[in-house]
């Protein structure tokens, strides 16, 4: 596939600012094509607005669906190949061998939420019966789970691209919770967030989720990321 400067929003590539920066190779102190929109206010409330749309639908998918759904975006993530190898090689400086270890580990971790998600113990579903022959007071029947909550706010890591980046922990544990996702690529490897980008929106695609369970926003200022983080159908952010 074809790197671009896009943004993706609910599966589809948009870009309407003209303000562009560029990633940096490391190793040679030269911009690598192509160049990035940042993201505009308008952008950043299109994606949290697509993500709140998408909730009740995600959230109602059964756990062997939300875990399909993650052992897909493992697959689509091998299927790059080289492609996101090389990107991020070009992005980080980091060793060939540290980045193909590295997308191991995230394979490994997404296979790791799925399997924990169709087991189910993640929910601590607890039920304290109640005992109304209780003296001086009966004691009420509680009874809780975890449930998800809506949009989360990803801020993908620098040091781990691949592993802690766009498709990271954050990412898939809340997809596999059932909470959409608007992540902020990292300025420092974007091209090889939009590669795992794609990667995410096919998944989606292919399982059946709806198409605004994830976006991913480019910016290499402090304003979107304060936008996201301030906006109001923002449920929880994850660093």
């Amino acid at each position: 596939m074809e790197i671009h400067g896009k943004h993706l929003l609910g599966g589809v590539p948009e870009a309407e600012s003209p303000r562009l920066f560029y990633a940096i190779n490391p190793a040679t102190g030269q911009p690598l094509e192509p160049g990035f929109h940042e993201a505009l206010p308008e952008e950043v409330d299109h994606a949290l607005h697509l993500a709140d749309g998408a909730f009740p639908a995600l959230r109602a998918l059964t756990p062997a669906q939300r875990a399909a759904l993650l052992r897909a975006i493992a697959e689509e993530i091998m299927a790059l190949g080289d492609l996101l190898l090389d990107r991020a090689h070009a992005e980080t400086g980091l060793p060939m061998a540290r980045l193909q270890g590295e997308r191991t580990r995230t394979i490994n971790q997404t296979h790791l939420f799925a399997d924990l998600i169709e087991e189910g113990s993640w929910a601590q579903p607890r039920i304290d019966r109640g005992d109304p022959s209780r003296q001086p007071l009966p004691k009420p029947d509680v009874r809780s789970m975890l449930m998800p909550i809506g949009p989360i706010a990803v801020f993908g890591a620098s040091n781990f691209p691949l592993a802690i980046g766009v498709a990271g922990t954050d990412t898939i544990s809340a997809l596999g919770a059932g909470c959409p996702v608007v992540a902020k690529a990292h300025p420092a490897h974007p091209g090889t967030s939009v590669l795992l980008g794609h990667a995410i929106q096919q998944a989606i695609e292919r399982s059946g989720a709806p198409a605004g369970s994830f976006s991913m926003l480019q910016g290499a200022g402090h304003a979107m990321g304060i936008a996201m983080v301030q906006h109001p159908l923002t449920r929880a952010v994850a660093f």
